[in-house]
């Protein structure tokens, strides 16, 4: 098996403290081994996120496997479509332009830390531009949402991933409930998604 890396993307404001990222990396750890686990810790200011991200794709070798929640489902998406990559996304937010205006303005705090920031008009309009492309590999997504979701509407979800693999599960919440069940699944996604290329 060649080098594989699974390149986890945390949501806004979240970090790889998040529940979901310390879950995939001590399931890998003790699982799958073989599978190197990368989870930056990103700012909320786009076109950084943007240069961070391709910056570490491209300097991986091997497979690289997606896996983005909330925002960080947006910035996997991002990637599949530029890279040709497999992603799950995990209640994945899809017009984030659209929620961050209510942001504009006010200090906001990172969630597992002390690190504060102050967003601009412009980072909404920078996460707009970088937003504005299609999304045309359909076959490179796994979708996982739940309806019971309470920060994003999973419906748009559904609707801009038609054609993708999708699994969608009564209730639950945005953090995805009993998420770490899935893993399995995950990886042989990731993996199938290599073989049939």
């Amino acid at each position: 098996m060649s080098d594989e890396t699974l390149l986890y993307i945390h949501g806004f404001l979240s970090s790889p403290q998040s529940y979901k990222a310390q879950k995939t990396k001590e399931w890998l750890a003790e699982c799958h081994p073989e599978i190197r686990f990368v989870a930056p810790e990103l700012s909320p200011y786009p076109f950084d996120v943007r240069d961070t991200l391709t910056q570490i794709v491209e300097g991986l070798v091997g497979r690289v496997y997606l896996m983005g929640s909330s925002l960080g489902g947006f910035w996997s998406t991002y990637l599949a479509e530029r890279y040709d990559l497999p992603a799950v996304l995990i209640n994945p937010a899809c017009e984030p332009h659209k929620l961050l205006p209510r942001y504009v303005g006010q200090t906001v705090q990172n969630y597992h830390s002390e690190r504060s920031y102050h967003l601009s008009q412009q980072h909404v309009d920078e996460l707009a531009e970088i937003g504005s492309a299609p999304m045309t590999k359909p076959e490179n997504y796994w979708l996982m949402v739940q309806t019971g979701d309470e920060t994003l509407d999973y419906r748009l979800a559904v609707a801009k991933y038609a054609g993708a693999r999708q699994l969608v599960e009564e209730g639950g919440n945005h953090g995805f409930e009993h998420f770490e069940r899935h893993l399995p699944a995950t990886v042989s996604f990731y993996r199938e998604f290599f073989q049939k290329g």
